[in-house]
C-alpha cells in the first residue's frame, strides 16, 4: 500500500507540474491541455516506462542461451529474494553499470552493461544482480521508472518554454525561469525517493547474495570507472539516470541536476559495516571465479 501511496504521490506532484507549465504556455486553456497530456503519460507510464527507458538505452534481451552464465547466476538470485526469473537485458556501453526496471515483479527487467560484466569479478555481479533485485523486491522500478519518463517529459516542456513568448505571463523572462525551475523541481521530486532506496536497496542486495562486501567493492569499482567512461545514450536521456546503480552522467559531467545518487562512500561504509550472510543453499547456480574479461560476456 505505501508503495502504492508513493506512486500516487509522484504522479500527482508531476501532473502538478505538468499543469503549471500548462498555464504558463497557455493559460487556462493550457491548463485544461496540460492535465490530459498528463494523464495520457500517467497512464502510458505505468503500462509503458519501462519499455521506453530500455528503448533509449539501445538494451537487447537476453536469452537463457544467449547469456547462460549469467542468467544462471540471476536466476539462483531471483530465487533466494523469492522473485520471479525477471528478464535480462545488455545495455551495449562499456561504462560498468545497471538499473532495473518494471511495473511489478512478475513483468520485470534487470540491464547490465557490457562494461559490468568485462569489469567485475563473479561475486561482485552478483551483488550488483542482487541489489537491483531488492529494487524489484521493494517494487521501487514502477516508482523509478514513471518518475524518470515523467521528468524527462517535464524538462522537454520546460526547454520549449523559450520558445514561448507570453507577454502577459512573464514574457521572456518567465519562458526562461520556467525553463529552468521546470526540470529543477521535477529533479527535486527524484530525488525525495532516489537517496533513501539506494540504501535500503544496497542492504536488501547485500542479503539477497549474502557478500555486503562485493557490492562494497563493485560499487567502488563502477564509480571510479563511470568517471572515466562515457554512457552516450544516458547522457541524451539524463532523466533516466536515477534508476542507476551508479550516475551515469559523470563521464561529460553534464546535467548535474539530475545527480540523485547518495555519496557512493557512505552506501560503501554502511555496506562494510554489515556481516555477511550466510552462503546461498545453492551455491554452485553462482559462479564463484575471478574476473571475466572474455571478449564477450556470455562465454561459457
Amino acid at each position: 500500500m505505501a508503495g502504492n501511496a508513493k506512486v500516487f504521490l509522484l504522479m500527482a506532484a508531476m501532473t502538478a507540474l505538468v499543469m503549471a507549465l500548462g498555464w504558463m504556455m497557455g493559460g487556462q486553456g493550457g491548463v485544461i491541455i496540460a492535465f490530459l497530456i498528463a494523464g495520457g503519460m500517467n497512464f502510458f507510464g505505468y503500462w509503458n516506462s519501462d519499455k521506453m527507458v530500455l528503448r533509449q538505452q539501445g538494451a537487447v534481451e537476453l536469452s537463457p542461451q544467449q547469456g547462460a552464465k549469467i542468467y544462471g547466476m540471476t536466476a539462483a538470485l531471483a530465487d533466494r529474494a523469492g522473485l520471479p526469473m525477471p528478464k535480462l537485458y545488455l545495455l551495449p556501453t562499456e561504462q560498468p553499470n545497471a538499473f532495473a526496471t518494471g511495473r511489478n515483479p512478475d513483468n520485470a527487467a534487470v540491464a547490465v552493461t557490457q562494461g559490468l560484466v568485462n569489469t567485475l569479478t563473479a561475486d561482485e555481479l552478483a551483488g550488483v544482480i542482487a541489489h537491483e533485485l531488492a529494487h524489484i523486491k521493494h517494487r521501487d522500478t514502477l516508482t523509478m521508472t514513471i518518475t524518470a519518463t515523467m521528468a524527462g517529459a517535464i524538462a522537454m516542456m520546460g526547454n520549449m518554454m523559450i520558445f514561448t513568448r507570453r507577454d502577459d505571463r512573464g514574457g521572456m523572462l518567465g519562458s526562461i525561469a520556467a525553463m529552468i525551475l521546470a526540470p529543477l523541481a521535477a529533479t527535486m521530486v527524484q530525488m525525495a525517493v532516489s537517496r533513501a532506496r539506494e540504501y535500503e536497496a544496497d542492504k536488501t542486495g547485500a542479503e539477497i547474495c549474502g557478500q555486503p562486501r562485493a557490492l562494497a567493492s563493485a560499487l567502488q569499482r563502477i564509480a571510479g570507472t563511470a568517471g572515466r567512461t562515457v554512457n552516450m545514450p544516458a547522457e541524451q536521456n539524463p532523466a533516466a539516470a536515477s534508476m542507476f546503480i551508479i550516475n551515469p552522467l559523470a563521464g561529460l559531467r553534464m546535467d548535474k541536476l539530475f545527480t540523485t545518487h547518495p555519496p557512493t562512500e557512505e552506501r560503501i561504509a554502511r555496506l562494510m559495516a554489515m556481516r555477511a550472510a550466510p552462503e546461498p543453499a545453492t551455491p554452485t547456480r553462482i559462479p564463484r571465479s575471478g574476473k571475466s574479461r572474455s571478449q564477450g560476456p556470455w562465454s561459457h
